[in-house]
């Protein structure tokens, strides 16, 4: 099983499993939303796609930009807005994690959503499989990310299997920070939190394997990309 990491997702190499990262904050909010007993969650790389399907599909509307709820929208992107009980779908659109979540979807036979929510669920899965993955990060608006970057460190560490050059890269990087909170908070996706007021979600992203969710990619819906629990 060969390992790879993406670490922008222009950097995508095809692999039969993806497993897509956004730690801060898109697949962290997706494993909490299905956790907490949403149906699905209907990722959408665009704004007015989201509310389309809102209104086509029904559900939760939920999404950011620039960090901030979108006006008119139910929630914002904070995993901590879904850690009460919820139900019915997810309609999510964000800056970064979710346009990663489409295109890999477009580019890989299994998707699953990875965070260090779910760290052990999610690399179990993906390693039951026996098959080549590849690990995306999201990133900022394209750009590389130390917080996706660390996270994917630590699915690969636990992956095992033959690492590349950039999978063994990021084992180190993720090394080099005594914890995960450090790690996240390193990052300027943790900077842009801090400038929205919304510093309470790195600790809160950064507790590793709370969760025992596996957020699978099952088909398109649209424009959209339909995770479920796995």
């Amino acid at each position: 099983m060969r390992v790879h990491v993406a670490f922008t997702p222009a950097e995508t190499a095809p692999a039969p499993t993806a497993i897509v990262v956004d730690v801060l904050r898109a697949t962290s909010t997706i494993a909490q939303a299905l956790a907490a007993g949403h149906s699905r969650v209907l990722s959408c790389a665009e704004v007015d796609e989201a509310r389309a399907l809102a209104r086509d599909e029904g559900g939760l509307l939920a999404g950011e930009r620039g960090c901030v709820r979108i006006p008119g929208f139910d929630r914002g992107n904070s995993p901590q807005e879904f850690a009460g009980a919820g139900d019915g779908a997810v309609i999510l659109t964000t800056t970064n994690g979710t346009r990663a979540l489409v295109s890999a979807a477009a580019a890989c036979r299994w998707v699953l959503a990875g965070s260090l929510l779910n760290l052990e669920a999610v690399t179990a899965a993906a390693r039951e499989a026996g098959e080549d993955i590849v690990v995306v990060c999201a990133g900022v608006l394209g750009a590389f990310a130390i917080d996706d970057a660390y996270c994917a460190g630590r699915i690969v560490e636990l992956l095992g299997g033959e690492p590349t050059d950039a999978a063994a890269a990021a084992v180190r990087l993720s090394r080099s920070f005594p914890s995960a909170e450090e790690g996240l908070g390193a990052s300027q996706s943790a900077r842009n939190l801090l400038g929205a007021g919304l510093e309470s979600d790195i600790p809160f992203c950064a507790r590793e394997s709370v969760l025992g969710v596996v957020p699978r990619f099952t088909r398109m819906v649209g424009p959209a990309a339909e995770l479920v629990s796995g």
